[in-house]
């Protein structure tokens, strides 16, 4: 990676109405948001880190969370300024807002548009009353949709989140749902297998036996159904988990997917920075008031900056890149990592994994095939070193 090369934005908001039981993510829940002073921490981390970067190209810029939707508008509107200001922005520019369909939220949507985003995510989950209500969504079928019709009239590009694959779910019950969904979608869908992630209160839940989640071979044919249906509606299933229509594909989550370099600002933001011809990983702290007085005392949050070997390197690009249905460029891994790819893996399992057809191997690409997706996580636990 040169100075020249684009790099993303991700900025983190890490306030949310409520914790929900499956989310293992860095979110927060307060009576009172602190606007004021996490807008000036926001900015004054993101100049912090360009002191160090220059004014490298942008590609993307992407505010997750917890719930960024609760930022308020003029927030949004001052960081994008401060990051076209900062770097030279691509003339396709995404910049991509997490949003949840509560009425509070969805009225500020026209806001967040006149602050530059130009694609939103809404947050939905699921379009069945009684699977919002276990897992405890604030929102109703009625919003999510009154949502989605909102965003469609403001946004040139939309997708949403649904989580399938839930405790009695059947197959004929995912298909209505799945179908109902894609008529109403735009050209991106994020369709994500409900897990159990530790520290969640669903951890506790399934540890006690309250609720059972399908098998895994029910699982896989839920998984298979939903590509299925989706490339009937026009939607090829890129990633594993996301699904778009050619061109619409989320491109700064292919920023980590391709394992490029992304600036990552924000109460607990991860970062994948080349510094001085060497790929650093970078972390700030968790909670939000320790970060922000960090910020404020030094300009940035960060707890972690850590130069990446060869192995480390080797080693994420695998992981991130065979998620993806275009697999890895070889000669890109190379170049990246420093190291072959035939060095980076389990002879033996890779030997296997073809003969499966859990994989393919060309002279220029590693890809998982549908089959070794279905199965990815087993996989890669075994195939990566």
């Amino acid at each position: 990676m040169s100075d020249t090369t684009p790099l993303s934005l991700y900025v983190h908001w890490p306030f949310c109405l409520a914790k929900c039981p499956y989310c293992d993510f860095n979110s927060h829940v307060r009576d009172t948001l602190p606007h004021e002073r996490f807008t000036a921490a926001l900015r004054l981390e993101l100049a912090s880190d360009v002191e160090r970067t220059g004014r490298r190209p942008l590609r993307s810029i992407f505010f997750g969370g917890g719930t960024p939707s609760l930022m308020l508008p003029e927030t949004v509107a001052i960081l994008i300024e401060d990051a076209r200001r900062f770097f030279d922005v691509t003339d396709d520019l995404e910049i991509t807002l997490e949003a949840n369909p509560t009425s509070v939220e969805r009225g500020k949507l026209g806001g967040f548009r006149s602050a530059g985003v130009n694609r939103i995510s809404l947050g939905i989950q699921s379009l069945d009353e009684s699977a919002l209500r276990f897992l405890g969504r604030e929102h109703s079928s009625s919003q999510a949709i009154a949502a989605l019709e909102t965003a469609r009239t403001l946004f040139p590009r939309l997708s949403f989140d649904l989580i399938y694959a839930r405790p009695g779910q059947t197959l004929t019950e995912w298909e209505t749902e799945l179908h109902r969904a894609l008529d109403l979608a735009s050209d991106h869908l994020s369709l994500y297998q409900l897990t159990i992630e530790q520290g969640t209160k669903f951890e506790a839940l399934y540890r006690q036996g309250r609720f059972i989640l399908p098998k895994d071979d029910d699982a896989a044919l839920l998984y298979e159904k939903t590509a299925e249906i989706a490339a009937l509606h026009g939607l090829q299933n890129y990633e594993i988990s996301n699904y778009a229509r050619p061109g619409s594909e989320s491109r700064h989550n292919l920023t980590y997917w391709r394992y490029q370099d992304y600036i990552g600002i924000g109460p607990g933001a991860h970062g994948r920075l080349t510094l001085d011809s060497t790929l650093h990983a970078t972390r700030r702290h968790r909670a939000p008031e320790i970060w922000a007085e960090r910020v404020e005392q030094h300009g940035s949050g960060s707890t972690e900056e850590t130069p990446l070997s060869a192995e480390e390197r080797g080693r994420e690009a695998l992981l991130m890149g065979l998620r993806l249905r275009e697999g890895i460029a070889l000669d890109w891994f190379e170049q990246r990592t420093g190291r072959k790819m035939e060095t980076c893996v389990n002879p033996h399992i890779l030997e296997a994994a073809l003969e499966e057809n859990y994989l393919t191997l060309s002279e220029t690409r590693l890809i998982a095939t549908d089959e070794g997706r279905v199965r990815l996580e087993a996989l890669l636990s075994a195939l990566v070193m």
